[in-house]
């Protein structure tokens, strides 16, 4: 079972301004990509025609922040691409018709759509002093892209490959899918017909994850939505203290690439044993929904393997009911309350049951993450409304 983390936080390498929550690590693959890749950008909305869509690509090529241009060159982000407005235009337009292709350079780094208005990334100096980007934020209400119907896909491109997902870890707002060619053909992302529109009206409905929807604009994840006060911010405490309840009296066996760990309550610490030492504290409803905090997971092949299967059986809601780890069939996820509705509702909207509802939905292979050692090409759709 590949226990590996997909989902790191490299875009913020030497970025490190306004990532959000979502970032993509990198899984080795067998075969070496061929340089440039083609990128086809594919609007199949059915509402927006392609003037009215724009893509950036930026990100950061190991040393330093970038973007790229439509030609696929490779440029560093700098403080004199501010326009007077403060922000920069890195803004790639669609073709007059048809699909757009543009090359591909390596880097690491997301691909945002934008429809009906622009965005706005304003070039800024990070702690170091160093050239950045801020990013948008579509989750904070003062940040000048909240008001524009935009999302992205995350990537890692190298020449061992590419590795890439759609993620709703932030917020879900606009139906994307990839399909990647190269050993194999893999698509990933696909929602359901009408499944954006299912998506909204059940949360809506809902009387705790309602207040997530912004609109036809967005749904934000519970996360982004406690620290807006949208959403309780103990929603997960009484679920974490069954869970410390429970396994103070009995084992809960995680098992991971490195072998199988064998965890005690002591205290408000859950302590594994095993082939590494692992000891967690009792996390908070905030460390949960953003596997952060208590629940942090360091790419170290012991701790980081644990805390995200933990993670990921508190958000499933299956770390009372059964206490070997991780659980491999959907069928037992969401069961219990208090339920990831957030999570739940994108996963059954995917045509293949995949997505990325929580940072660490791809512990047991549930998220919408594709891989290629020897990748030819790459098309992001956006899928219809």
């Amino acid at each position: 079972m590949d226990m590996h983390l997909s989902r790191r936080a490299l875009l913020t390498g030497t970025a490190g301004l306004a990532l959000g929550a979502s970032a993509l690590a990198l899984r080795p693959g067998t075969a070496r990509a061929q340089g440039s890749l083609p990128l086809t950008i594919a609007n199949r909305t059915g509402q927006f025609d392609n003037s009215s869509i724009w893509v950036y690509i930026v990100g950061n090529d190991g040393e330093r922040q970038v973007w790229v241009t439509p030609d696929g060159e490779l440029r560093p982000v700098s403080l004199d691409d501010n326009g007077p407005d403060g922000f920069t235009d890195y803004a790639i337009p669609l073709a007059a018709s048809g699909d757009t292709t543009i090359p591909l350079p390596y880097l690491s780094g997301r691909i945002y759509v934008s429809l009906g208005e622009k965005l706005k990334f304003a070039a800024v100096q990070d702690g170091n002093g160093d050239p950045a980007l801020a990013y948008p934020a579509g989750w904070v209400a003062t940040d000048p892209n909240y008001p524009v119907l935009h999302d992205c896909a995350e990537f890692t491109y190298r020449p061992d490959g590419m590795y890439c997902n759609t993620t709703m870890v932030d917020m879900f707002s606009v139906p994307l899918s990839i399909r990647l060619t190269g050993a194999s053909d893999q698509t990933t992302g696909t929602l359901r017909e009408g499944a954006r529109a299912a998506v909204f009206s059940e949360l809506a409905a809902h009387e705790t994850f309602g207040p997530l929807v912004d609109g036809d604009r967005r749904v934000l994840a519970p996360g982004h939505g406690l620290d807006a006060g949208l959403f309780p911010a103990g929603y997960f405490d009484g679920y974490v203290d069954r869970v410390w309840s429970e396994y103070a009296a009995r084992d809960l066996l995680i098992t991971t690439n490195a072998g199988q760990f064998t965890g005690r309550v002591t205290g408000d610490q859950l302590v594994f044993s095993g082939p590494g030492e692992v000891t967690i504290s009792r996390p908070s409803t905030r460390d949960v929904l953003f596997c952060d905090g208590a629940l942090a997971a360091p790419n170290d092949g012991i701790t980081g393997p644990v805390a995200a299967v933990l993670a990921a059986a508190l958000n499933r809601t299956t770390a009372v009911s059964h206490a070997e780890q991780p659980v491999t069939d959907p069928a037992a996820f969401y069961q219990e309350e208090p339920a990831h509705h957030y999570a739940r509702v994108l996963h059954q909207a995917t045509e293949d049951g995949r997505a990325y509802g929580f940072a660490f939905d791809d512990v047991g292979g549930f998220a919408s993450y594709i891989e290629d050692g020897a990748p030819t090409a790459m098309t992001l759709t956006l899928t219809p409304f």
